[in-house]
Parts: C-alpha cells; structure tokens; sequence
C-alpha cells in the first residue's frame, strides 16, 4: 500500500503525502478551468459552456474510470448524481458517504465535461482533449490507485490498452484474466451502469453472480 493512501482518523499525513495532495489540488483547479473543447477543439466545439467533473485524490486507492458526465450531472457539478450512481454504488456496495469520501473513492471520467447528446437522445462519447490532455498527470498525481474500475470502452481503452478485447462484452466478460494479468495497479472491466444497459444485465447474468461478488469483495477490503 502506499503511503500516501488513506489513514487511520488522528495519524498525521507525511510531508510528501502533504505535498502531493496541494500540487494534485492545484492541477485539478486547472482542468476545472480547461476550455480546450471550446477554444480548440477537436472536431466541433462543445455545445454550451465547458463545466470539468471530476474528483481526484491523492489518498484514495480506488479510482473510477468513467465515461463523461451526462445532464443531471453537468447541472449537479458531482459525478453519479444520477440513476447511474444509484446503480453503481448498488454495484460496488457502498454509501452514498462512502462513495463521495475523497479518501476512498477517487472519481476522473474520461470526458470531463457533459458532451452534448446525438439526434437520438443518446450522450455522444467523451470529448477527444480531455484523455491526451489532463490524464497522464491527473494519474501521476494518485499515486495511492491499486484498483482501477474501467467504465466503458473509452476507459477500458486508456487503462488496458492491448488486454482490451473487441467489444465491451468480450472485455468484461474475460475480467479473471484481466484481473490476473493486472501488474502493479489491478484493472476490472464494466460496462456503464445506465439504466439503458438493463437489457445487457439480462442477458448477461453471469456479471451479477460472479463478477459483482468479487469486486465488492476487493472494494470492502480497501475500504477497511
């Protein structure tokens, strides 16, 4: 475990673990007044006015790896103020205290801002700034993560690179593998808790008898 991760109530936080938590504070004050995706974007610019989600930590060593904000979110400013995070905190066991603890639970989708939504209502995918622009030193800046939940494929395709199979099914469903395979940092694939996947949750009930019993196994370890 490193040292920086979370610590027992009255243990005082080293120097470093000090430091690091103001420099990732700083950075994140900077992605939070990111405007890439309006003032140089990738394709068309974003739709309305860019508003950053996100929630880093430096002592956190569970880190969610969503997808992007949707509505209900860009209105709130917090992640999973939704019937998503309603499904996801179900799914990994947890308080709504306990998810929103930014010493247990680090929160950075891919997308930071809600990216509008296509011709049929659905959300379009996470804007293509964000991940090459902010990613690399959001993660070097959490260096407590030892579990990383990939949300999606977009996520999926950032953290697991080439142990990503074809589609998001293939990918969750080779989770022991994956799992295994995970060297240093541990990696688990899931697709999106939207309501919208309900139809995939049928079809696939092996994720609720088999996955979910062992990741809210690893998630109430790291919880203590």
């Amino acid at each position: 475990m490193h040292q920086c991760a979370a610590l027992a109530p009255g243990d005082l936080q080293p120097p470093e673990c000090r430091r690091l938590s103001v420099e990732l504070d700083n950075f994140a004050a900077k992605v939070r007044a990111c405007r890439i995706c309006v003032e140089n974007p990738v394709g068309m610019p974003l739709p309305h006015v860019p508003r950053p989600v996100l929630r880093p930590s430096s002592s956190a060593r569970i880190l969610i790896a969503s997808q992007a904000p949707g509505t209900k979110v860009h209105l709130s400013g917090m992640p999973f103020t939704d019937a998503s995070g309603d499904r996801l905190r179900n799914w990994l066991d947890v308080s709504s205290d306990e998810f929103y603890d930014i010493e247990k639970f680090a929160i950075v989708p891919m997308g930071f801002c809600f990216p509008g939504q296509d011709a049929k209502g659905g959300d379009l995918p996470p804007r293509r700034e964000c991940a090459p622009a902010w990613r690399a030193p959001l993660m070097a800046l959490m260096p407590a993560i030892d579990l990383v939940l990939t949300i999606g494929i977009y996520a999926q395709s950032w953290h697991m690179g080439a142990a990503r199979r074809p589609s998001l099914t293939e990918t969750v469903m080779d989770w022991r593998a994956i799992w295994e395979n995970s060297v240093g940092v541990k990696v688990l694939p899931l697709p999106h808790p939207s309501w919208r996947n309900s139809g995939w949750l049928k079809q696939n009930p092996w994720f609720e008898m088999d996955l979910l019993p062992f990741l809210r196994s690893e998630i109430r370890y790291r919880l203590g």
